[in-house]
């Protein structure tokens, strides 16, 4: 495994530093400022300075990074590893660049499974950061970390499909600019397991759909990126040709979708921690309570060092898991890519919570970023998969791993 940048993503990556210096970072206050002005604040695409960074962004190259093949930029999960982690310092800097989720998986799966008429009518459209879009899994009224146990109908009739369910926690869904739902369902209940689910695309006017509210995140309304929001769908119509791939392909194209989410939310993230640690520092540097500044106590110096340590142990990890994805291929990574899953968040959630301490209330104030990123960083253990279902799926692989090796 060689780790070190080649010439692609050593361009790319100081074009981004130079774009995160002059534009992204002195562009986020105006954005709040902004956004607050809105008539409809959850229409946070469309303001100004927004359009702006994305107009330069596109500009300089730095456009829909996170996609391989045609569609996008081309790139190796290896290579796009440090461009996503630098975005992950500031919540701009993914929409800037085109590279945020949920339209980051949307279009992989309409890339990969979409037919020519539907990557016509919405990848393109979502690739020119024209419109945004929706990803409609999730339950209030089942576990749904067990996909199968989704209970959203999707059924027949005709030349149509009917579609029945509640969902929530759909990220982007109060965005009045999310002009389409992915939406998982059952197409048939009596099929093996992981057989009966689908994904059909559902465009947001469509009679039938209700987005009844906004869901909160430890307070946090998340309307600076769109939402959360619960659905209904009554009676929804859409075209058969809506459905994406075959009947009972939903379930297989949701592990397609999820594992490229996974690891580009775990490369974010670090990039999170790294400034989280660099105020931990400049605080810790500027504030001298009893006389000395707190980069002088030992209790603060050891969680600086742990927060380096626990950085480099994740990137690492990191790393390895996109240079098997590139190399053996995302099925063959599925242990890495459950092991990040599960020691991201809680690291950089560590990392977080003690840079709070550091800068003492004003770390828990809107003040600084910290509070609505350990906001954002708790619902990561819940994302793509609770942390329970991840060690569970891993701990069964291990002894199936551990039991073989004694057989033989």
């Amino acid at each position: 495994m060689d780790f070190g940048f080649d010439a692609t993503t050593e361009s790319l990556r100081a074009q981004l530093l130079d774009f995160m210096d002059s534009r992204v970072y002195p562009a986020e206050k105006a954005f709040h400022e902004q956004l607050a002005g809105l008539p409809d604040r959850w229409a946070w695409s469309t303001v100004p300075v927004l359009a702006e960074l994305r107009a330069q962004a596109r500009a300089r190259g730095l456009w829909n990074l996170f996609l391989p093949g045609e569609h996008g930029a081309g790139l190796t999960n290896v290579q796009y590893a440090p461009l996503a982690e630098i975005t992950g310092r500031s919540h701009l800097a993914p929409a800037a660049l085109n590279c945020s989720a949920p339209d980051t998986g949307n279009m992989e799966v309409l890339a990969q499974f979409g037919t020519p008429e539907q990557q016509s009518r919405w990848l393109k459209p979502l690739l020119d950061g024209a419109i945004r879009s929706s990803f409609a899994m999730t339950e209030p009224d089942v576990a749904s970390s067990d996909a199968t146990n989704i209970a959203t109908s999707i059924t027949r009739d005709g030349d149509e499909y009917v579609i029945n369910g509640r969902k929530w926690w759909i990220t982007g869904a109060l965005n009045p600019n999310a002009e389409i739902f992915i939406v998982m369902g059952k197409t048939d209940p009596s099929a093996e397991r992981h057989r009966q689910q689908s994904m059909i695309l559902v465009p947001r006017a469509t009679p039938g759909v209700h987005v009844l509210r906004g869901m909160e995140v430890l307070g946090y309304d998340d309307h600076d990126h769109g939402g959360h929001a619960e659905l209904l769908l009554s009676d929804v119509r859409v075209p058969a040709s809506n459905l994406i791939g075959a009947e009972g392909d939903g379930f297989a194209i949701a592990q397609a979708r999820l594992g490229p989410g996974r690891i580009h939310h775990c490369m974010r993230s670090i990039g999170l921690a790294e400034r989280a640690v660099e105020l931990m520092c400049a605080r810790a540097d500027s504030r001298a309570p009893f006389g000395k500044p707190l980069s002088e106590q030992g209790v603060i110096r050891d969680w600086i060092a742990e927060a380096r340590v626990r950085i480099e142990q994740l990137r690492l990890l990191v790393l390895k898991t996109a240079w098997l994805m590139d190399t053996a291929g995302n099925q063959a990574a599925h242990t890495e890519i459950q092991a990040i899953k599960i020691a991201t968040p809680a690291a950089v959630e560590w990392i977080l919570d003690k840079a709070i301490q550091v800068h003492g209330a004003g770390g828990l104030s809107q003040d600084f970023p910290l509070s609505r990123a350990f906001a954002g960083i708790r619902t990561l253990r819940f994302a793509d998969g609770p942390d329970e279902v991840h060690k569970n799926s891993l701990a069964r692989a291990e002894l199936r791993r551990q039991r073989q090796n004694r057989a033989m």
